[in-house]
């Protein structure tokens, strides 16, 4: 599917905020719908008396099964549904941006999903969505995977302008695509909610993150399933904040929690000051 060029861009009122506290959230989620939100509930609430402005959950928060059958079920149309009207509740109950992770919206094939990233003001007014672009796919020894059997892939690049910068939306497999993020241009902020397997994550993980940091001068929030699953997989977690010189700012190996970071946009200038790696580029 040839991907639309065109960056789709939604503006919100800019305030003054040069340096804001991000917050990701880590679970190791299961196929019940409620639990899964309770417990993102706690730890929303956690990152917000913590103090974090922008929230964001992991790939499939509310739901983790092998069955494609249970995904296809609990799929929502846009605007309806439990999840939506939790995420929605959230937002404007704590007066956060919530980037939603991603859960399974109704596609255009009765057989499938799309694999949706809903971004939340804090308002609770739905801001902009994103559809996992890259789909997984991965064989080796008795791991193997085919996102393609069951999703959908979106086509539209997604950057949204928030009152605390330019944020580039991303999910998952995503994050090998290092063009995907260098067609987002000048944002300060990537947000990658991700289930990375462990077998991809021990291996590439921390290094694609650092990487997407480095080499966009900004910084990274991705957010991650982490642990054992009742399915029997088992995600890598590592959920991690990284800033646009590559320095981690806060991890978390396993289990359910939170990692919190600052997102400063005048060290982001800095470094573009000083290292101008964007303004050097004579590939386009």
């Amino acid at each position: 599917m040839a991907i639309k060029s065109k960056i789709k861009t939604t503006k919100a009122r800019l305030v003054n905020k040069d340096i804001v506290k991000i917050a990701g959230i880590q679970m190791a989620s299961g196929p019940d719908i409620n639990s899964n939100l309770n417990e993102a509930e706690n730890l929303i609430t956690i990152a917000a008396n913590q103090g974090a402005k922008i929230i964001a959950l992991p790939e499939y928060f509310s739901i983790m099964t092998s069955k494609d059958s249970e995904k296809l079920k609990a799929r929502e149309k846009p605007d309806q549904g439990i999840v939506q009207s939790f995420l929605s509740k959230q937002a404007k109950k704590h007066k956060v941006w919530i980037i939603g992770g991603s859960i399974p919206l109704v596609s255009k094939d009765k057989n499938k999903i799309r694999n949706s990233c809903l971004i939340y003001d804090d308002k609770g007014n739905l801001v902009h969505r994103y559809d996992k672009i890259h789909l997984f796919g991965f064989d080796m020894g008795e791991e193997y995977y085919r996102e393609d059997k069951l999703i959908e892939a979106g086509s539209e690049i997604v950057v949204v302008d928030s009152p605390f910068g330019r944020i580039g939306i991303a999910i998952c497999y995503d994050l090998r695509f290092p063009e995907l993020f260098r067609a987002m241009k000048d944002i300060d902020l990537l947000v990658i909610p991700s289930a990375f397997t462990e077998t991809t994550g021990k291996a590439h993980w921390e290094i694609l993150i650092r990487a997407r940091a480095i080499e966009n001068q900004c910084y990274v929030l991705a957010p991650a399933q982490g642990g054992y699953h009742l399915s029997g997989r088992e995600t890598h977690g590592n959920s991690i904040i990284v800033d646009p010189w590559g320095t981690i700012l806060d991890k978390l190996a396993r289990g359910s929690g939170v990692i919190t970071g600052y997102l400063n946009k005048d060290y982001i200038k800095s470094i573009r000051k000083s290292l101008p790696a964007l303004k050097h580029r004579t590939i386009k």
